[in-house]
């Protein structure tokens, strides 16, 4: 488990508008300041990922997302409420100043309710919802420890908090709660 000054660190890193990695709960991801054009830019140069396939903002809870996104029907908040133990990854309506760089030009962004530990006290201690991408080259597989993540991005300057992943042997699965449909 990382020190508190590790994290301390981290969340400084992520604050100056680096790219850093830590563990989900199935792989390592990718992540930064949302709002941080050059951070999100370096990020998906890092992946060598197209933008318009947008971007997962993971969060500690709701209020850290509310910020992006339209008001939700009390319905689909009791939805993204109801938790359960397998990682889902929300697509909502955006306000309309929120970056194309993190929808893809879309109106809906991806969101997640961060589950694993480590990840969901990193964005509580930043303060902020966070990019989160798995730590991979698009097409690739992902990291699934710090070592490797290391070995793969260190050099390019990503700044790594070591930790495990969490049980999750899959990606989250995707739902639209408006359209009631699950996209992955």
């Amino acid at each position: 488990m990382p020190s508190a000054w590790q994290k301390r660190r981290f969340v400084e890193s992520v604050r100056r508008g680096k790219v850093v990695s830590y563990p989900t709960e199935a792989v390592f991801g990718l992540g930064c300041d949302p709002l941080s054009s050059d951070a999100v830019f370096s990020l998906l140069k890092l992946k060598k990922r197209d933008q318009h396939k947008g971007l997962i903002l993971i969060a500690s809870d709701f209020s850290q997302l509310s910020p992006y996104l339209k008001p939700l029907p009390e319905t689909v908040m009791l939805k993204i409420n109801d938790v359960n133990q397998e990682p889902t990854t929300w697509l909502l309506p955006v306000q309309e100043s929120v970056p194309r760089w993190l929808t893809g030009g879309r109106e809906t962004l991806a969101v997640r309710l961060v589950q694993h530990p480590l990840a969901k006290e990193l964005c509580e201690l930043a303060g902020m919802a966070l990019v989160s991408t798995s730590a991979n080259v698009s097409g690739c597989e992902p990291c699934k420890t710090a070592y490797q993540t290391r070995l793969k991005f260190r050099a390019l300057g990503v700044h790594t908090l070591g930790g495990r992943v969490g049980v999750s042997t899959k990606p989250s699965r995707i739902i639209d709660p408006l359209l009631n449909k699950q996209i992955r």
